[in-house]
């Protein structure tokens, strides 16, 4: 079965791609994979507790998409890993026919270059690449 991937952090960017998401596994009738990354300066991902309020959005979402009758699945990675490498590895895994990646806001330096995690995955990925901005 076909999947949509999402890189999920709880931010709007997170927020907005998850939205997208939804919308294009329901109108495609494809799973939803939640690849629930959070980055820091580095780019580096960290499987430890992402504080209370994290936890609590990801409960929402998953009781959200249940009582929906999704078809998804959550992964959260641990350790230290690398959001681009957990995102392109799950669309490789789970036959993704489209992955879906927040942007944030940048400076005008910053538009210069985009976002590793999201270049990476553009540059790499075996599907299409849907990048959506926060607000959209």
């Amino acid at each position: 079965m076909a999947s949509v991937v999402v890189g999920y952090v709880p931010a709007p960017e997170g927020a907005a791609a998850l939205a997208h998401a939804r919308r294009e596994a329901a109108l495609f009738q494809d799973r939803l994979v939640i690849i629930n990354v959070r980055t820091t300066g580095r780019g580096l991902g960290h499987g430890h507790s992402h504080g209370e309020d994290a936890t609590d959005e990801l409960e929402a979402i998953t009781a959200e998409l249940e009582a929906a009758g999704s078809d998804f699945m959550i992964i959260h990675p641990e350790g230290d890993y690398d959001p681009a490498d957990e995102i392109l590895a799950a669309a490789a895994r789970n036959e993704g026919r489209l992955i879906v990646v927040g942007l944030r806001h940048r400076t005008p330096v910053g538009k210069l270059i985009l976002g590793s995690t999201a270049q990476r995955v553009l540059l790499e990925a075996p599907c299409p690449v849907l990048c959506v901005k926060a607000g959209q």
